[in-house]
């Protein structure tokens, strides 16, 4: 309580407190109060049922007093959520994009990871989307949680003062491997930041994996979490495997019927495009989101050629 990790953790706190603190005193205060009925108006203390008229003053003060506290609790609970929702001008800009089941944070000068890195101290505003279906970011630490809901805008702002690494995680129920879609804020000193934010935009192959064939796309892969549904070991998760699938014939379903093809370059494009197209039979349908617009013709070649690496099936 009262960490101070980020601006809204004092705010936050005092109105889980103050409400806390409420809930446990009526609770005791009312399981008190029906013990003493119990054991004062029981039947062998009073064999004849007596009429009691009511009391206006006692009606108006149980009527008044818990009005008056629900206000107080929506005051401090107002409190904390306005400044939520004005993100001050000079905030840093990250787009955070969210889809099953992975987290992809996107800078200004176009640098992506999987883990939200901040500066400490300095204002950050995260524009949230969501590919596929409804998901929720939240930051235990920080007091702060947003839904990211496909085809609307949304936004969230933080500060975090106190250099460290912070839980993030979905809290949103989005599919099979939900409990998966976990990340971390890591905030750094400020000149810490500022080289880390200068170094290269996007991540790049050293010349030792560039040579590796396959490498581009494998780096790829990880970048667009395919990796969350696709293995490169042979172990079926929400999608097939990639490991030995090129060149081997498999059985898919379309239209709702099933029919045999072999895993090509143009198979995998399509794939990659339009997955409801064919679904190979074993799997759901409706799993994977089209990365039509997303992904070049360039990058799906190097995907391809990645996976045609992986050899054969064990």
């Amino acid at each position: 309580m009262y960490s101070g990790y980020s601006n809204f953790v004092s705010n936050v706190d005092t109105a889980f407190i103050f409400i806390l603190g409420v809930s446990a005193i009526f609770l005791v205060g009312i399981t008190a109060a029906m013990i003493y009925f119990i054991i004062r108006y029981n039947k062998k203390r009073n064999p004849v049922a007596e009429e009691i008229e009511g009391s206006t003053k006692l009606e108006i003060i149980w009527t008044v007093i818990p009005t008056i506290l629900v206000m107080i609790m929506f005051w401090m609970g107002w409190k904390a959520y306005i400044p939520q929702r004005q993100i001050p001008k000079d905030a840093m800009s990250v787009k955070v994009t969210a889809q099953m089941w992975s987290w992809r944070f996107e800078y200004d000068n176009g640098r992506v990871t999987d883990t939200l890195i901040v500066p400490a101290g300095k204002n950050v505003a995260m524009h949230l989307n969501a590919l596929d279906v409804i998901h929720s970011l939240y930051i235990p630490d920080f007091r702060i949680k947003e839904d990211l809901v496909p085809n609307r805008k949304n936004s969230m702002w933080f500060n975090a003062p106190i250099v460290g690494t912070y839980e993030l995680f979905c809290t949103e129920y989005c599919g099979l491997r939900h409990s998966y879609m976990l990340s971390a804020v890591k905030v750094l000193p400020e000149a810490e930041f500022n080289a880390w934010y200068a170094a290269s935009a996007q991540p790049k192959l050293d010349s030792a994996a560039a040579a590796v064939p396959g490498a581009a796309g494998k780096l790829i892969v990880q970048g667009k979490a395919c990796i969350a549904c696709h293995t490169a070991d042979g172990t079926k998760l929400v999608g097939p495997s990639f490991k030995g699938i090129y060149g081997h014939k498999v059985t898919v379903v379309t239209d709702g019927k099933e029919r045999e093809i072999t895993v090509d370059d143009e198979y995998i494009k399509q794939s990659i495009i339009n997955p409801e197209a064919d679904v190979v039979k074993g799997f759901q349908k409706g799993q994977m989101v089209s990365y039509k617009g997303q992904l070049s013709d360039e990058e799906i070649a190097k995907i391809i050629e990645y996976i045609k690496t992986l050899g054969e099936k064990e």
